[in-house]
């Protein structure tokens, strides 16, 4: 099956945050992303963005069992 991609605005509907912030962590790298054609044409591709989730509940993991808090953010 094709790969499947999502603009910058679906992206931040689906993890519930600003246009602003997926295209922060795109171009930080923390996100993979890319440019198609004119420079405000961005993509994520679907699973890309599942292997994101899927780090970040890691290290979510990770912080819980290291003791982490809510109160340390």
């Amino acid at each position: 099956m094709p790969q499947q991609y999502l603009s910058l605005a679906d992206v931040a509907e689906v993890l519930g945050v600003s246009v602003g912030q997926v295209r922060s962590m795109v171009t930080s790298g923390e996100l993979e992303g890319f440019q198609l054609g004119g420079r405000k044409i961005w993509r994520v591709g679907v699973e890309d963005l599942d292997a994101y989730v899927e780090r970040q509940k890691a290290r979510t993991r990770e912080r819980i069992a290291s003791g982490a808090t809510f109160e340390d953010e």
